[in-house]
């Protein structure tokens, strides 16, 4: 049985079932069967216990695709499945950009309070005086923060452009509570009897690429917004968006779906696509009317689908905002669920890396000191220089010819004659920047060969990660290559994927390719089983006592204990880096109490990158997380040997999210657990 240290000790002891001597014949193979102590559950990965899945009554599912820089929500009701709804027209936006989402901008007062979010956010922030504005908090593209940060926690801040800093829990929570508002809403004007409470399922999307840590942050973030108790946590759904996005490719028509591997030109599009069938044909037109926000899905698979055959394999390239992530499935037929394939990969090479690129230029031709000023004193010119970048880096493609004119405002020109004593012409004359002129209307003009230099770098990024996925072992033979995500819909993208691998594989972008992910993401909260098995990112485990053997382990390892020596600090693996892991598999433990009437257990989780670790304190091994087991107060046998409390605990990795459960063995009580990421 597992024993838990007395205080002193810093890992979990893994000690016998209480007579301190070691069973080779029931031992788990950890490192070397001589110096294995059985725990009472000594399973070293997860065992095939397939748990039925029950889900919460609910009457409708509400998902919000929460982007780096554009985020909505989408809905559909239990009871006709096959229609997602997505969300009222946004107010305001930019000329010639379909806002079927809103920028994820939010906007605080000076003193604190939430004013507004997505377009009515950047526009009012436009609006202030620039000497008011400075004491605004105004925040954009703020998501990234939560992926880079290594030691995110609870307290962790996002700075606004004005420079003041907010902790970022409150500023996501004031996203999600917009978004839960605006749905309510809009469910109530659609349909009066129904009740708030318990009867919504939420699911909110995150990279696939994100840590636990992350994860359990935006579960926090919903619960301070109040979507969901944290007494019901089932009631939310963290959705992968690479998932997401193959879930809905799954319900693909041909008429759908543009096919990047036949017929190329040069702005990445095909010519005809085949059309189906006129009653399929009238239903799409009906769908893609400009009044219509509701989208018929198949009641089973799409005519892609029905194409592809058990053991099929595809990627999925979610190319957003802020990030890329891949991920690679398997059709399992007939059930058509999904397998992944390997791990999810990818990392920060989204569309802002262009945005980074431009200001890397302004700053060649401006100076880094007078940018990071101009930024500082006039933080509303500057979100207005970005959205004017935004409207051009969209028009860009790979064979134009003529030049791309950015305005510049105003009070950046001016800004710039008054603190360096020229005008802005003089500068770019002046700079060793040769493809960008000035031109008269007050515009910077941009030659397709600089536009193309700035794409490039991130552009590249994609295509090498995609390619050394597709050159690994366990990845070959991929049929389809999916595209979706916001930055999927840049022709630039779309040329360079399509020059790499339509050779290789079909090359595949759904139609309305931004929504692809919130879409998936309501097919997800109908039926979160639809990915049957997924890949661990890492390898997890606990620290613990195994019987010490001379010459294989280290002197400084050495721990007496009771008259015994034991070897400190052995990593026990509950599942390694790439294991494949099944929806509804559990690893058990089982831990007793070290001392009579303890009432909390308390258990170190560390992870690794790699498999072949060995002790806790290997390079690349940190402590990641805690699971606390919280314990009744029982009545304690006279005879602890044959009556010693035995708690065993369950983990999932299957899911998206990691989860543990536990249970009192002598009492058949649930007892109360949970799981951290975010205290360490």
């Amino acid at each position: 049985m597992s024993t838990l240290t007395e205080p002193a000790m810093h890992t979990l002891q893994i000690g016998t079932n209480g007579e301190h001597t070691p069973s080779p014949r029931n031992s788990p193979r950890l490192h070397n069967e001589s110096c294995s102590i059985a725990p009472l559950t000594p399973s070293q990965s997860p065992r095939n216990e397939i748990r039925p899945r029950v889900s919460a009554p609910f009457s409708v599912v509400v998902a919000i695709d929460f982007g780096t820089t554009s985020s909505g929500y989408a809905f559909s009701f239990a009871s006709d499945p096959e229609a997602i709804h997505m969300m009222r027209k946004w107010e305001g936006g930019d000329p010639g950009v379909a806002h079927q989402k809103t920028p994820t901008s939010l906007l605080l007062t000076p003193e604190g309070a939430f004013h507004s979010f997505g377009y009515t956010a950047r526009d009012y922030y436009h609006d202030l005086d620039p000497e008011e504005a400075r004491d605004w908090l105004y925040f954009e593209k703020f998501k990234m923060k939560i992926h880079s940060t290594s030691d995110l926690t609870m307290k962790t801040e996002l700075e606004a452009v004005n420079g003041k800093k907010v902790q970022a829990l409150e500023i996501f929570a004031h996203a999600l509570r917009f978004f839960k508002k605006q749905a309510v809403q809009e469910l109530k004007d659609q349909c009066l009897a129904l009740p708030e409470k318990d009867a919504i399922r939420w699911v909110i999307t995150v990279p696939a690429i994100w840590k636990q840590p992350a994860k359990q942050f935006m579960r926090e973030a919903a619960y301070l917004a109040g979507l969901v108790s944290s007494e019901n946590p089932e009631q939310l759904l963290i959705a992968l968006e690479p998932e997401a996005a193959s879930i809905y490719c799954r319900k693909l028509r041909l008429n759908q779906l543009i096919d990047l591997s036949y017929k190329p030109q040069a702005n990445g599009f095909t010519g005809d696509l085949p059309i189906d069938s006129s009653f399929r044909q009238a239903r799409e037109q009906l769908r893609r009317s400009r009044h219509s926000r509701t989208f018929l899905v198949e009641s089973g698979v799409g005519e892609l689908w029905s194409e592809m055959h058990t053991g099929d394999r595809y990627i999925v390239a979610d190319c957003g905002g802020g990030t890329v992530d891949l991920t690679v499935h398997q059709i399992e037929q007939p059930q058509g669920t999904l397998k992944e394939l390997y791990k999810a990969s990818g990392g920060p090479y989204g569309a802002v890396g262009v945005d980074l690129a431009f200001e890397t230029l302004l700053c060649q031709i401006f100076g880094e000191d007078f940018i990071a000023t101009f930024k500082a004193k006039r933080p509303a010119a500057w979100v207005d220089l970005t959205i004017a970048f935004e409207a051009r880096k969209r028009t860009a493609a790979p064979h134009r010819a003529n030049p791309l004119n950015i305005s510049l405002p105003f009070s950046f020109i001016d800004f710039y004659r008054k603190h360096q004593g020229q005008n802005v012409e003089t500068a770019l004359k002046r700079s060793s920047v040769n493809l960008v002129k000035w031109s008269s209307q007050g515009m910077l003009r941009m030659s397709s060969e600089a536009m193309n230099e700035l794409f490039q770098p991130t552009i590249s990024q994609i295509i090498n990660h995609i390619d050394d996925l597709i050159k690994k072992p366990e990845v070959k033979g991929v049929k389809f290559l999916f595209l979706v995500g916001g930055f999927a819909e840049s022709a630039m993208l779309q040329h360079a994927v399509q020059s790499a691998f339509s050779s290789v594989c079909r090359v595949i972008i759904p139609q309305d390719v931004g929504l692809t992910i919130l879409k998936g993401a309501v097919l997800f909260g109908l039926d979160p089983t639809i990915v049957r098995v997924r890949r661990s990112p890492l390898t997890y485990g606990v620290g613990v006592l195994n019987k010490f053997v001379e010459g294989k382990h280290p002197k400084e390892k050495l721990l007496v204990k009771e008259g015994k020596n034991w070897c400190t600090d052995i990593f026990e693996k509950f599942v390694s880096v790439d294991q494949s892991v099944a929806l509804g598999e559990v690893v058990q433990r089982s831990y007793c109490p070290a001392r009579l009437g303890q009432r909390k257990i308390i258990i170190n989780i560390y992870c690794c990158a790699t498999d072949d670790v060995v002790y806790i304190t290997d390079p690349g091994v940190r402590k990641c997380g805690t699971i606390s087991l919280e314990l009744d107060e029982v009545q304690e046998s006279n005879s602890p040997k044959k009556n010693r409390r035995e708690i065993r605990a369950s983990m999932q990795f299957g899911d998206t999210e990691i989860k543990v459960s536990a249970m009192d063995v002598q009492t058949s009580k649930v007892v109360r657990a949970s799981i951290d990421f975010l205290s360490n």
